[in-house]
């Protein structure tokens, strides 16, 4: 298998705030994730990339036409139907909810911030991959350090882990983008790529968002907004000449159970 990047994004409500104190309506929720997400689909349509769209079923249907357009070009997949609270029916239902509003086969689930989800429950519910796992240690969230670090199978579902670093497993998620010199970032993605053959990547909407007011820890704000676009624009450039671009159902297709 060539080189292949794995670019997604986690299209959901933005409730991060609701995490330190702050409620927020839902109106303002899906107003942030509106503002980052519409710079983003520029962006994927000025450098021919598609991505994978991890949405929760919640801001589909409060956003049907939007998820229809997305869909024509890029592959949606599921978040769950809320990204604040889960229920295992939800795992179907968000599926169902999905693929009735784009009239695609949903195949594709990642469990909201993250969290530990059962593979058996999840196939159950007619995915055939899973991308919920950060095979690291990050404190305060999760401990997966001794996980599989690459792709592997669970039955017949395709696990797609968060790519980490080989051996020291850093993580390079969203918010190790917004910290390191980018050519520190670049040059472990390049030893990672050069490992696995792959990146699996995911940012947030609202990242690309100015979240400034909001009451949120300063290493959660930094280079929000336009910052966060130019970045990934010159990372996404640069990145293009090392791999191709592919969603995370074509990349199922290509690793046999």
């Amino acid at each position: 298998m060539n080189n292949v990047i794995l670019l997604s994004f986690d299209l959901e409500e933005f409730d991060v705030p609701e995490e330190y104190g702050q409620p927020l309506p839902d109106e303002i929720k899906f107003a942030v994730s509106r503002e980052g997400l519409q710079p983003i689909l520029h962006l994927l349509d000025e450098l021919n990339i598609r991505a994978t769209f991890f949405t929760t079923a919640h801001f589909a249907l409060h956003h049907p036409a939007l998820i229809r357009a997305i869909a024509q070009t890029h592959e949606i997949a599921s978040h769950g139907f809320y990204h604040s609270s889960f229920e295992v029916a939800d795992l179907q239902k968000s599926r169902q909810a999905l693929e009735a509003l784009t009239d695609t086969s949903i195949i594709g689930f990642r469990m909201a911030r993250l969290q530990k989800v059962n593979d058996e429950d999840i196939e159950r519910a007619g995915y055939t991959y899973n991308s919920s796992v950060n095979p690291t240690y990050l404190p305060g969230r999760y401990n997966n350090f001794f996980q599989p670090r690459t792709a592997h199978y669970s039955n017949h579902l395709l696990n797609i882990p968060v790519s980490v670093t080989p051996l020291l497993r850093f993580p390079l998620f969203w918010l190790s983008f917004k910290h390191l010199p980018l050519s520190l970032y670049q040059a472990a993605s390049a030893c990672t790529m050069q490992t696995d053959r792959y990146l699996s990547l995911y940012f947030h909407p609202w990242e690309f968002a100015d979240i400034s007011s909001f009451m949120l820890p300063s290493y959660i704000k930094h280079r929000s907004g336009l910052p966060m676009l130019r970045r990934l624009k010159r990372y996404l450039l640069w990145v293009q000449k090392q791999a191709a671009f592919i969603t995370y159902a074509e990349f199922k297709q290509r690793v046999p159970c």
